[in-house]
């Protein structure tokens, strides 16, 4: 039994998807799709960048998604491999975008357009400079947790992201994350800041939690047989309803991947399978159960070498 899994931001890089770009009539097409679709050369900055546009969180999130879309559809569609046979669909932040548009949930341009809305949101919501993130390593969320509490009154900083074990990250103002670095490396815990210009995930988000709310009105969310696991709650998802609901909530909610990943181990998925660009979420699942098997599928060779 299989999940199949999308990355989330941060694992683009310039380039990505051009051998499935340069081979298959299919992937082209999407790509002048998503320029036609966005009205700008979206295809263009993936394959030769800059870099620093493309990290742009508006740039980014849409083009995640237009990979991680390409490589699943081409799977099932020139390669046969049947992913619908998947006993859940996941995805890291904006990969659960992928992961519901995968599923049938949301056509390939609404999941384009609400994705560039979003990263357009969530990098305005704070002006530049005054938010970020800090990652926390080798601790646990409890200590954490603990920690924040404790120093409630002094300053205000959110778990973001707990991404697996020992892999945590933390969201706040910039004055206030560098208040928690301190206390953080008294308690011989060791932490990185995160070159981000937003502090995602957090309280700090609530303007784009409101644009993101009028614009998920708008659309014609889809029914599908597939099942979806939350971000925020770490279970199924059950009718469209409450998903649109999840995914305002996700916008100021902690990503609780690891949960998500040891609910459907539990739930006898022994095999996960990542697709888009990079191994990041192949990591992070090694690292929260080593005995699960894992693929990325970032290659022509991965689609043909993959199993299910």
């Amino acid at each position: 039994m299989f999940s199949v899994i999308f990355p989330g931001q941060g694992s683009q890089m310039v380039g990505m998807g051009k051998e499935f770009y340069d081979k298959f009539s299919f992937v082209k097409d999407l790509f002048k799709e998503a320029d036609e679709c966005l009205n700008f050369h979206l295809s263009k900055l993936i394959l030769e960048g800059p870099k620093e546009k493309l990290d742009l969180t508006a740039n980014t999130q849409p083009a995640i998604f237009l990979i991680s879309y390409a490589i699943y559809n081409l799977a099932k569609n020139e390669f046969n491999i049947d992913l619908n046979k998947a006993k859940y669909f996941a995805g890291h932040s904006l990969g659960e975008y992928s992961a519901l548009s995968c599923a049938g949930y949301l056509s390939f341009s609404d999941t384009l357009k609400i994705l560039r809305v979003r990263g357009d949101a969530m990098q305005n919501s704070v002006p530049k400079g005054q938010g970020g993130m800090v990652a926390v390593l080798g601790s646990s969320v409890e200590i954490i947790e603990n920690i924040l509490k404790k120093n409630e009154e002094n300053f205000t900083a959110q778990i973001a992201n707990d991404n697996s074990e020992g892999q945590i990250v933390i969201s706040g103002q910039t004055s206030d994350l560098d208040k928690l670095i301190l206390i953080l490396k008294e308690n011989t815990i060791k932490c990185i800041k995160l070159p981000v210009s937003a502090p995602f995930h957090c309280s700090l988000m609530s303007e784009a939690t409101q644009i993101m709310s009028d614009e998920l009105s708008k659309l014609d969310f889809m029914q599908s047989k597939k099942k979806l696991i939350s971000n925020v709650t770490a279970k199924e998802i059950i009718g469209t309803d409450e998903l649109q609901s999840l995914l305002i909530k996700q916008i100021e909610n902690r990503v609780r991947w690891r949960e998500s990943v040891i609910y459907m181990i539990n739930e006898n998925v022994k095999h996960f399978i990542e697709i888009g660009p990079g191994k990041v979420l192949s990591g992070l699942v090694k690292r929260i159960n080593k005995e699960v098997k894992i693929n990325s599928i970032n290659s022509e060779e991965d689609i043909k070498n993959l199993q299910i």
